[in-house]
């Protein structure tokens, strides 16, 4: 198990549960929010789900309120909108920050992988990172990059090759 497969996690639904739960698939992790001018790629990212799932791929979004206060609502009213408006069935976490004092430990984690035009923390809401199937993070990807991209379908059919 890699240091990411440890690390605790609480569903939207308030299942305990750690990263591990993952392990032997490819992840792609999003901080998520529901009044972002990103929120259409709930879509994208719903539909590359389900596009490569039964190959062992998983979409986990993270909602995050620390971006202009755009995730406001509680777990239950992220849930419900996200199902409503965007047939999400992927597994979302509890709210959580990305970053600073009160860092999720999952964060604390995936930022460690740093590439040219994203170095260090999380800059926006929709940032995603490609995890492979031992819990190595192999890709990151800026929010304004769609799931449906051609970066992020390459790399996660690479991952999943």
């Amino acid at each position: 198990m890699t240091a990411l497969h440890s690390i605790p996690l609480t569903l939207i639904d308030g299942t305990d549960t750690d990263f591990g739960r993952f392990k032997g698939e490819v992840v792609l992790v999003v901080n998520v929010a529901s009044q972002c001018g990103f929120t259409p790629q709930y879509a994208g990212l719903e539909a590359l789900h389900n596009k490569f799932r039964e190959q062992g791929f998983a979409v986990l979004g993270v909602p995050c309120n620390q971006f202009a206060g755009q995730e406001p609502g509680a777990d239950a009213e992220i849930a419900e909108f996200c199902e409503r408006n965007f047939g999400v069935t992927f597994p979302l976490t509890t709210k959580a920050d990305v970053q600073g004092e009160n860092q999720h430990p999952l964060y604390a984690e995936l930022t460690k992988f740093k590439t040219g035009e994203l170095p260090d923390l999380v800059q926006w809401n929709f940032e995603k990172f490609l995890v492979d199937r031992d819990g190595a993070v192999m890709a990151r990807f800026s929010p304004g990059l769609a799931p449906d991209s051609p970066e992020i379908i390459e790399a996660v059919q690479s991952a999943l090759a």
